[in-house]
């Protein structure tokens, strides 16, 4: 920094702009001074070496360590006076289906995560009908393993039914703990054992994954995982899983497995001012399992929901117990409970006669998700690798269902 000299921008003198010292810099006109006056505005960048090295950087290490470690308890206590997140159930319609009766009874859902805290008080109705450990194998302690409570603040956004009221609260609802404190795998076979066992024991309606490996590691294409996946696919369940979080320098061409795979529905992330997530993940246009390109209605992703600083449920120890979470973990949750809705009003006729969702059900779900989203935040375009179909808009695709189903 010794060569250097700090310039002030003229629209904004108290930002200040490295530059070398032998630059001309702006004019004296540009600040409404003579070029002399201008140049005494400039000042050394040198002295600044000294504040920030190596103290300055001591003690902003130190300062965001103790950032973490404190953050759990400072989040519990502004959760109370940060903007409500009620946009994201009206944003979708969820709240709309609600009013007209629905909460989601008679279907069931399985979520693979963490767990969940079951003593939190907006879990008091809770219908919990099956809880198995994955992880531990501790099956009789229901419990949320991870280090924030992840699957705790998914379940809430699903059927929280106190301070907040989650997408479809009336769920019959199974956990199976397979994530770690962490909420990443310790065995990428966790998850496919939760899988087999949310279509084998549970018989699940709809498996929840908010959770996802970067394509080519972890759970990658064609991992047991993918396999158990599909499993239940074939045999008539909706899997709903998330799109995946993406930094901006990670070059990553697809969203996550399982999302990935051609039948589940992947969900990326919409903002409250109604913008596609910087983070969510971009599709690909070619299908890892077959090479060929994917087709409508199963490109990736499928839709976009909201999911950013989305006010959950949280452990039952902390005090107010609700935090904010953000990501397309949360997304997925809230097209899990639009489906639940769905088929809580339509499940039956899905069934016809023969009692099964097979694959021609499957792809008209898909179908209609598709032609019913909000092409808004894609500015009409038939699908976005990142913004999907749309955004959701579950009293548009309950219509297209009824539409598809010739039902009243």
């Amino acid at each position: 920094m010794d060569n250097l000299e700090l310039l002030p921008e003229p629209d904004d003198p108290r930002m200040m702009t490295a530059v070398d010292r032998d630059a001309p810099g702006y004019p004296g006109e540009a600040y409404g001074l003579s070029d002399e006056e201008a140049k005494q505005l400039r000042w050394p960048a040198a002295p600044l070496k000294e504040i920030l090295w190596p103290w300055g950087a001591v003690t902003f290490a130190f300062g965001a360590v103790f950032m973490l470690l404190i953050w759990p308890h400072i989040d519990a206590y502004l959760s109370p006076v940060l903007p409500e997140t009620e946009w994201a159930y009206e944003s979708t319609g969820i709240r709309e289906l609600q009013d007209s009766g629905l909460d989601g009874s008679g279907v069931h859902v399985c979520m693979v995560d963490t767990g969940i805290d079951i003593e939190h008080p907006d879990f008091a109705n809770l219908s919990l009908v099956g809880f198995r450990d994955f992880y531990d194998n501790q099956h009789e302690n229901i419990r949320d393993v991870g280090d924030d409570w992840h699957g705790t603040m998914m379940a809430g956004l699903l059927v929280a039914d106190g301070k907040f009221r989650g997408a479809a609260p009336g769920v019959d609802l199974s956990i199976a703990l397979a994530l770690g404190p962490s909420g990443t795998t310790g065995q990428e076979s966790f998850v496919a054992q939760a899988v087999r066992w949310c279509r084998i024991t549970q018989e699940a309606d709809i498996i929840s994954l908010s959770l996802g490996s970067d394509p080519g590691s972890g759970m990658a294409v064609q991992s047991e995982t993918a396999q158990a996946v599909q499993e239940a696919l074939d045999s008539g369940i909706f899997v709903v899983a998330a799109a995946g979080n993406r930094d901006s320098g990670e070059n990553i061409s697809d969203v996550s497995v399982p999302a990935n795979i051609e039948g589940v529905i992947a969900v990326g992330t919409m903002t409250r001012s109604a913008g596609t997530w910087s983070q969510s993940a971009t599709g690909s246009i070619v299908d890892p399992y077959t090479q060929e390109n994917r087709t409508y209605p199963n490109q990736k992703p499928e839709v976009i929901a909201p999911g950013v600083l989305l006010l959950s449920t949280s452990g039952s120890t902390i005090e107010p117990p609700y935090s904010y979470s953000t990501g397309t973990s949360d997304s997925t949750v809230l097209v899990t409970g639009a489906l639940a809705l769905i088929l809580q009003l339509y499940g039956d006729e899905l069934r016809g006669e023969d009692g099964q969702i097979g694959p021609d059900e499957m792809d008209l779900v898909k179908r209609t998700l598709a032609s019913s989203c909000d092409k808004s935040l894609i500015e009409g375009a038939p699908h976005d690798k990142k913004g999907g179909y749309g955004s959701l808009d579950a009293v548009q695709w309950a219509a297209d269902i009824a539409f598809e189903l010739n039902v009243d």
